[in-house]
């Protein structure tokens, strides 16, 4: 189980940390902190990263309230063990090798694949995206400007961590055992089932991204995120009546890649 019980924070009486806490808390020190432990197998939680990807799938309210628990305790939003991103890393390496093997690479190639989806698609794209985020929900979406109501940049990541999980087991997973026999067979069936998990898997990145920024009581409007919806839908619908293969177009495109 998740925690969700609170424990007293290392707050003062009038709400400011003491300036041994303040040091403690700062950003950089925090970075530092999170990067020295990255190599510590034997100081991570493994077992409670394990629960929160179970959760992110059954019920990922579940998780962010574990995000409130940990600013409680250590005044902080962002993970401070990075068991989940090593997990989340795991994950990566062995479902795109099992891409490699359903796409038919060689050794290499498939070397080749697991580099730029860890490097590019993975870290890449999640630091712009973690950027972006951090920078437009501290521009247009907090309440009142000040230093206290500020979204971290790791609070960011982690929400774009927590989003990517699901989209990454349905596309580079539970994809795999249609892709060959169902989802690349040029039919209406192929592009069907192909295109809705990818509507599935994309679905669950928004939502998921909603929440995580919805759980921050300084923020407003956080509804807009959930916007991108409607063009999703829109999209699914005109790919399945143009016969477009979403993931037929990854395949060629990671085939492309790899040359």
């Amino acid at each position: 189980m998740l925690p969700s019980t609170s424990v007293s924070s290392p707050l003062q009486g009038n709400g400011a940390l003491n300036s041994r806490d303040a040091a403690r808390h700062t950003a950089g020190a925090k970075r530092y902190k999170y990067l020295r432990r990255l190599f510590r197998f034997r100081q991570m939680d493994f077992e409670f990263a394990a629960w929160q990807m179970l959760y992110l799938f059954t019920s990922p309210q579940r998780v962010y309230r574990n995000f409130h628990y940990r600013k409680q305790t250590k005044d902080q939003w962002a993970r401070d063990d990075p068991a989940f991103l090593v997990l989340l890393s795991v994950w990566l390496c062995v479902s795109t090798v099992g891409f490699g093997f359903v796409l038919d690479m060689g050794f290499f190639k498939m070397i080749k694949l697991l580099l730029w989806v860890v490097f590019i698609d993975c870290v890449g794209v999640g630091l712009l995206i973690s950027t972006l985020m951090w920078f437009i929900s501290n521009k247009y979406l907090v309440k009142r400007q000040s230093r206290d109501y500020d979204v971290e940049w790791g609070y960011a990541f982690d929400v774009h961590l927590n989003a990517f999980y699901p989209l990454l087991v349905i596309l580079h997973f539970i994809q795999l055992f249609f892709i060959n026999h169902v989802i690349l067979t040029d039919t209406f069936i192929g592009y069907l089932v192909g295109n809705t998990f990818w509507l599935i898997a994309i679905g669950y990145y928004i939502y998921i991204t909603f929440l995580g920024y919805s759980a921050l009581p300084f923020l407003k409007n956080t509804v807009i995120l959930l916007y991108p919806f409607a063009p999703l839908v829109l999209l699914y619908g005109l790919s399945l009546a143009l016969g477009w293969n979403f993931t037929h177009t990854l395949c060629s495109f990671y085939k492309y890649r790899v040359k």
